[in-house]
């Protein structure tokens, strides 16, 4: 039962994340999303500024924040709700997927596993085939899928 639940908590967020693959490619500008809305706006920072109920130097300060990557996401809200915008922010999974990632993860650690037992094996002249490796690292694999032990990600 925790599986199966485990299993459709990952095949959900998978389906959420799949909605910020079409921004992967976006680029962001170089001097930030807040400064290039706000010029494009034709908004001072003075403007902004008494949207927010802040200095335009605390306009500045935030834009640079933003430049350096050191701006909060509340701090981003903050703007974007100033701009009549929303903040959408999410995360996109190097792989394919969460799923791609945890079977990845998986067959690394069934290959350590089972290439230990291999080793040991062979010195005590047991060795096995390739194929019969490779079938016993899809299978530990598999095994590590479905119960989705804590060390998965030591």
């Amino acid at each position: 039962m925790a599986n199966s639940k485990k299993h459709l908590l990952i095949e959900q967020t998978d389906r959420k994340l799949q909605v910020f693959k079409a921004v992967e490619t976006a680029v962001v500008p170089p001097l930030g999303w807040i400064n290039t809305i706000r010029k494009s706006l034709n908004m001072s920072m003075r403007q902004m500024g008494n949207r927010l109920n802040v200095s335009a130097q605390s306009i500045k300060e935030m834009e640079a924040r933003e430049s350096n990557g050191s701006i909060t996401i509340k701090s981003l809200s903050e703007a974007a709700n100033s701009l009549d915008m929303r903040l959408v922010y999410g995360f996109i999974p190097k792989q394919d997927s969460i799923e791609k990632m945890i079977e990845e993860r998986a067959m690394a650690i069934a290959k350590d596993i089972v290439m230990r037992t291999h080793h040991t094996m062979k010195l005590e002249d047991q060795e096995n085939t390739d194929e019969r490796l490779q079938k016993a690292i899809r299978n530990r694999a598999n095994e590590i899928i479905t119960k989705m032990p804590k060390y998965l990600w030591d």
